[in-house]
Order: C-alpha cells, then sequence, then structure tokens
C-alpha cells in the first residue's frame, strides 16, 4: 500500500487542486508511464554501454576471436534489453494501477517483448557460434548453417506460438495441441525445409558434399565449387563465376559428381582416344622394323621383340614368303608400345597410378586407340596443359608408323574424288 501511495503522489495532488478523480487517475497514469519509458531507455543505454565495454575489455584480454564475434553478431546489444525489460515488468503494475484493463495489455506487450528478445538472443549465440565453428579446420567444410537455420525455425515457430497464446490468453500447452489438426497444412507448408532438414543430415552424416567442393550437376547446370550449404539451398560458384542455386534435398533424390576424390588423391585422370584409319593398319617387314629403330623410346623393344620373333618362327620353320605367317610386329602394336613408353618417361604423369594405352572396339570411322593415364597436377589450367602436350605428340607421331589419322572428308577432297 504504501508504495502504490507513492505512485499516487500526482493524482493526489491534483485531487486536492480540484481536479477530478478521473482525469487525476489519467493524468498520475500518462505521468507515471512517461517517466517509466524515459527510466527504462535510459537504463537500456546505460547496460548498453556497460555491457560493450566490459566485452571490449574481455575480448582485448583473451586469446580467442570467439568474444569478438559475440559483438560482432551483436549479442551484448541483446543482452542489454534483459535489465530495462525487467524493470518494465516491475513497474508496469505501479504504472497501470488504476487501470487494470491497460495493464494486462501493457503486460501482454511485455510479454511479446520478453519473447522476443529471448529469440534475438538466441539467434546472436548461434550465429556466433556458427562463425566461431567456421574458423575451425574440423568444421570448416561441414553445413553448420543449415542445423542453425532448423534451429531457429522452431524457435521462431515456438515463439510465436507463444505470442499467439499470450494475446488470446490461451495455455501454451493447450494452444500446442490444438493445432494437431492443422498439422497437415503445417507440413504443406514446411515441405521443402523439412526435405531440406532431413537432406541436410543425411549429407552431413555420409559427407556427401562439403563447402570448397568441385561438384558437377548436369541437371541444375552447375559446374564449380560448393560456397555455402544451407537448410534448403546449396550455392555452387561455376568456373565462369556464376552462381548456381541447388534444392538441398536434389543431393540425394538426384545424381551429380563430386570431384573431391580426384582432388585428394594423386593425380587427375586423362581418359582421351585417337582413331586411327584401318586402312593404315599393317604387319612390319624386317626393312621397316629396322627403320623404327631411329625411334629410340621403341628401339629396345623392338631389337627384343625381333630377335624372339625371328627365333619362333625359325624353330616352327613357318613360311616367311608371307607376311601374314608366323609371328610378326604391327604398326598397331609398336606405337602403341611407343605411347605406353612415352608415357611412363612424361616427367607429369603419375607412374604410381594407372597407366595404360588401350585398344577400343573398332568403329565405323576406325580403331580408337586409347590413352588412359593421370596426370599429377590437378589443377585444371595445367592439367589441360599437361594433356594437350601428350596428344600433340601423340598426333605428330602417326605418321612415323605408318598409321593415319580418320578425318571426314572435306567437300574439296568429295569433289576431287568424283
Amino acid at each position: 500500500m504504501e508504495k502504490n501511495r507513492w505512485f499516487h503522489f500526482i493524482y493526489e495532488y491534483l485531487v486536492e487542486k480540484g481536479v477530478s478523480e478521473v482525469n487525476s487517475a489519467y493524468l498520475n497514469t500518462t505521468l507515471l508511464f512517461i517517466l517509466m519509458i524515459a527510466l527504462v531507455l535510459l537504463i537500456d543505454y546505460v547496460a548498453w554501454k556497460s555491457i560493450r565495454s566490459l566485452s571490449a575489455r574481455v575480448a582485448r584480454s583473451t586469446k580467442t576471436n570467439f568474444d569478438d564475434m559475440m559483438v560482432a553478431n551483436r549479442l551484448p546489444r541483446h543482452l542489454a534489453h534483459v535489465i530495462p525489460l525487467l524493470l518494465a515488468f516491475e513497474l508496469t503494475p505501479f504504472v497501470f494501477y488504476d487501470f487494470s484493463y491497460a495493464e494486462n495489455i501493457a503486460m501482454k506487450i511485455l510479454y511479446i517483448l520478453w519473447v522476443v528478445v529471448i529469440l534475438r538472443i538466441i539467434r546472436s549465440f548461434l550465429h556466433t557460434l556458427k562463425d566461431y565453428l567456421k574458423t575451425l579446420p574440423k568444421f570448416k567444410d561441414k553445413p553448420i548453417a543449415s542445423y542453425i537455420q532448423v534451429f531457429m525455425i522452431f524457435a521462431w515457430i515456438a515463439g510465436i506460438m507463444t505470442i499467439i497464446a499470450i494475446i488470446t490468453d490461451i495455455s501454451f500447452w493447450k494452444f500446442f495441441t490444438g493445432l494437431g489438426a492443422a498439422s497437415a497444412v503445417i507440413l504443406l507448408i514446411f515441405r521443402d525445409t523439412i526435405l531440406g532438414f532431413v537432406a541436410s543430415i543425411q549429407v552431413s552424416i555420409n559427407d556427401m558434399v562439403r563447402i570448397g567442393d568441385w561438384i558437377t550437376f548436369e541437371k541444375y547446370g552447375a559446374d564449380g565449387d560448393v560456397i555455402e550449404i544451407t537448410l534448403a539451398t546449396v550455392k555452387v560458384q561455376n568456373f565462369d563465376k556464376t552462381i548456381t542455386t541447388i534444392p538441398t534435398y536434389a543431393l540425394i533424390s538426384d545424381s551429380f559428381k563430386n570431384w573431391r576424390g580426384m582432388q585428394s588423391s594423386g593425380g587427375r585422370r586423362m581418359k582421351r582416344a585417337v582413331i586411327l584409319k584401318q586402312q593404315s593398319i599393317k604387319f612390319l617387314t624386317d626393312q621397316e622394323v629396322d627403320s623404327l629403330k631411329k625411334i629410340e623410346l621403341v628401339r629396345p623393344y623392338l631389337t627384343d621383340r625381333q630377335e624372339k620373333i625371328k627365333a619362333h618362327n625359325t624353330l616352327k620353320e613357318v613360311d616367311k614368303s608371307s607376311l601374314i605367317n608366323g609371328r610378326n610386329l604391327t604398326n598397331l602394336g609398336v606405337f602403341r608400345k611407343y605411347i605406353e613408353t612415352y608415357l611412363e618417361k612424361h616427367s607429369a604423369v603419375n607412374k604410381d597410378m594407372t597407366l595404360m594405352t588401350r585398344q577400343l572396339e573398332p568403329t565405323p570411322q576406325g580403331i580408337p586407340l586409347e590413352v588412359y593415364a593421370f596426370s599429377s597436377d590437378k589443377r585444371w589450367q595445367n592439367y589441360e596443359y599437361i594433356m594437350a602436350d601428350i596428344f600433340d605428340h601423340i598426333l605428330a607421331a602417326v605418321p612415323y608408323f605408318g598409321l593415319e589419322i580418320y578425318e571426314l572428308p572435306t567437300s574439296l577432297k568429295t569433289e576431287a574424288i568424283s
């Protein structure tokens, strides 16, 4: 009662001066309300300055950058709202002592502000935690933002439900259970969010994609580095510097290519073929073999094979008046051996990984001769240079073995033939 009388001093003073009780009550409440707002704002400002000053001193005295990130995400500023808000809770019943209806409305507004302040504190803390974890190598490539978004979605849903329960004077749990009938609508509204949440968990658990991975997703036209993984989307910066946005759940529902395995391995695969004319393939005579011995890379191979073939044919008394009889070398086989030896001696080819030159199934255009090897340098520009350098040499070497590259006839050649 003493406190109430103290808050009624303006009312009592006005009544003594002859002002009606109703007008005195209105004026008393209005002046007290203005004083309360001024006091709350002053306390809020002082609390903010004090907490900010304290945070700055703590940030300078510690080695970790977590406290710096708290300041950057305005966590101290939101915490400063707690003290004046608690003061407002204490003062409101006295300010609106003569108007219970207004007091009820004011308390509801304060409760709503309290919910908003708590949500903003949680959001600032989670964003600070996200920024801090991104500085740690262990979590740098993890989709931390997705989990924070999921938590904040549920937090905001709970906050909005609480606010509605405050406004309608319905118990939070009664309001929550009443939403059961609307669950189908809620699932429809948050379909993408739920799918994204499930997908982000599976992506993280199965380690399918990390920030920084190079992925190729033809369906969405993505070919570049993953720069962000959120609850709903995955952002890919393509090599032409454009940004492609992919739904997170598409990573588990559709097929895409992740190049991380190549980047973490010892080399990048080269898999390319040259197509040789079938008519240019032939057996080699002794004179042609002797001529090919001038090529240093195949000289030891030719010398060894020629001796073994001659010994075999002599032992079997093979009639060599026709080259098809007995064992023989072919220009295609020698060329294939030449490419293998060339690759084995190439400084940019990884010798510890698969290395071979293989003949593929004949086609109407000719015989594909494929190089299957791995470059030691995985950087795109250098990789392309290495592969071009290798095939420049291979294409230039083809005529030395009496072989020809298949090409579609040009119009001039067609006219000449006709």
